[in-house]
């Protein structure tokens, strides 16, 4: 049994295979450019909770101890520490100190 194709077949054929290919590597970069974007949003997700639970605390610590007063130095503490935080951070956050640039992964072309 032979087979016996002719050069349109084959042709119809190579260009099949090669759609294939494009579409499945077309596929994986989608995927990829859809599974960094939900990684980014998750990020940002869990630091606003983060964020927000740490901000909870200071406030519920805070308003115990205005609430109940007495000991001026636990006030003086109370509402002293949060500030440095907060300072340190909003220094961190506004000095630029270096550029970041985001590191080519080997084997990924951009």
């Amino acid at each position: 049994m032979t087979l016996q194709l002719t050069p349109l077949e084959v042709l119809a054929v190579l260009g099949g295979l090669f759609t294939l290919v494009l579409v499945w590597r077309a596929s994986a970069k989608a995927t990829r450019r859809a599974s960094d974007a939900a990684r980014t949003s998750v990020r940002l997700m869990s630091l606003t909770g983060r964020v927000l639970v740490t901000a909870a605390a200071i406030v519920g610590v805070q308003w115990i101890v205005i609430k109940h007063p007495g000991d001026e130095g636990l006030l003086l503490a109370v509402l002293a520490v949060p500030a440095l935080f907060a300072s340190y951070t909003l220094t961190r956050a506004l000095t630029v100190t270096a550029a970041d640039v985001p590191q080519q992964k080997k084997g990924r072309r951009r």
